[in-house]
């Protein structure tokens, strides 16, 4: 189906389903939104929002009083401990939610973790872990959340990844950045094998730049503050675009503006075509 698509001609199964996608808008009022890693940052800027804007938010993390002190902000919430590294507990997180809301809408993936590491030193455990928290979490949600829309016909999975899944460009992150390419390189196949056969449900991937979170101080290996390095954005900031994200169904955004610009020249000085043919 590889040689068959290729031939197609430029529309791909990703261009087919934003063309489907994008003419929607949709309220948050009343959406049922599974948000993981939502005891603190990105994932409870995300809940407080979506529940001020009249969604019935799911919230979900390891830490159990961290969770609840969120959930307590967001009418109509429902916070249940899981590790989403584990398979297991992301499919009871989507049982639980179904027994509760009798179905989800949204599910959004936004586990993650940093590292401070130079490539040179990285060792199996870090690989590991980059895997375990970057990848597994999302792919695990991604398959669970797939298969309940797949049956109500309708649904949006979100994965929150990074610039940093498109340019490599901090060193010391540089296995946290391999997890994301690797997230987007998922994010991207589950969008084109879900977008003929299912094109009610939208897979879409947003891209956060430097955010002011603990995420640096919480980095495998530590890591200094983040907040100090200037031309970031707060976690409320990305919040909103991953909700707009929703709103119009789009299918990949990134959440600091010029920031597809800085991707597209970066790539364009990469590299070169080969030299022609003799």
């Amino acid at each position: 189906w590889v040689v068959e698509a290729a031939a197609a001609g430029p529309l791909t199964l990703s261009e087919a389903a934003s063309e489907v996608a994008m003419t929607t808008n949709h309220s948050l009022k009343d959406l049922v939104i599974v948000v993981t890693g939502a005891s603190a940052g990105i994932g409870a800027a995300i809940a407080r929002q979506a529940s001020a804007a009249g969604a019935h938010v799911a919230l979900s993390a390891r830490r159990d009083k961290e969770l609840q002190d969120i959930s307590a902000k967001c009418p109509q919430s429902l916070a249940i401990v899981a590790d989403v590294t584990q398979r297991s507990d992301v499919e009871r997180l989507s049982a639980e939610v179904i027994a509760h809301y009798g179905h989800y809408d949204v599910w959004i993936n936004n586990v993650g973790r940093g590292i401070s590491c130079l490539p040179s030193e990285l060792t199996d455990a870090d690989i590991d872990e980059m895997v375990d928290i970057n990848v597994k979490s999302a792919l695990y949600g991604m398959q669970v959340s797939a298969s309940h829309m797949k049956e109500r016909g309708d649904g949006q999975i979100v994965n929150v990844s990074s610039e940093l899944g498109r340019v490599p460009l901090v060193v010391p992150r540089t296995a946290y950045s391999g997890a994301k390419h690797f997230l987007n390189a998922l994010t991207e196949g589950f969008r084109s094998e879900l977008a003929s056969a299912h094109p009610g449900i939208t897979v879409t991937t947003v891209s956060p730049g430097l955010t002011y979170t603990d995420f640096h101080t919480g980095a495998l290996h530590g890591g200094g503050d983040g907040r100090s390095i200037p031309g970031g954005q707060g976690p409320e900031q990305v919040a909103r675009v991953v909700l707009h994200a929703i709103e119009t169904r789009a299918l990949d955004m990134y959440t600091r503006e010029g920031a597809k610009g800085k991707m597209l020249d970066y790539l364009g000085h990469l590299t070169s075509d080969p030299p022609p043919a003799a």
